[in-house]
């Protein structure tokens, strides 16, 4: 492969790495427990919500709910939360989107509404960040590898002439 072309590989690489990890290490929004029984309380947190800019609003979709849920409560980790009672609630998963005051729209996340006396539940759940998370620490494993094969190639060569 010609230096250029692994020059330009692993400058992409750690481009994309750099452009998803930041944003992607800090979860937007937060639901703990990830499964709860019918009648059990989940806590939804928005923890780059700002609390002097207002509420924030959470958006709860699912087979039997379509509501918001409002917050002005301050969570302990930053951002703001809010404590959802799962009774009357139908067994499946649930999708919560945040909303800051400010308007900025975090990442979503789910939760599922499992049985009286199903599965136990689990922990928190966090926003589709994770799999984006990998992906941008492998692209800047990947970019860092490259480079190290690079400089190594190029004082075997310069070496030899």
């Amino acid at each position: 492969m010609k230096p250029k072309k692994v020059i330009l590989s692993a400058v992409a690489g750690l481009g994309l790495g750099v452009l998803l990890l930041p944003g992607l290490a800090l979860a937007d929004t937060v639901v703990s427990p990830a499964t709860t029984p019918v009648g059990g309380t989940v806590v939804l947190t928005a923890t780059t919500c700002d609390p002097n800019s207002g509420d924030a609003l959470f958006r709860v979709t699912g087979p039997n709910r379509d509501e918001n849920v409002r917050s002005t409560t301050v969570a302990p980790g930053g951002g703001l939360s809010a404590e959802l009672f799962t009774a009357g609630f139908t067994l499946g998963t649930y999708t919560v989107t945040a909303t800051c005051g400010d308007g900025t729209v975090q990442s979503s996340t789910q939760f599922t509404v499992t049985p009286i006396g199903g599965a136990p539940a689990g922990s928190g759940g966090r926003g589709d960040g994770t799999g984006a998370l990998a992906a941008g620490g492998t692209l800047l494993g990947a970019a860092a590898v490259g480079t190290v094969l690079l400089l190594r190639r190029r004082r075997a060569a310069s070496t030899l002439a």
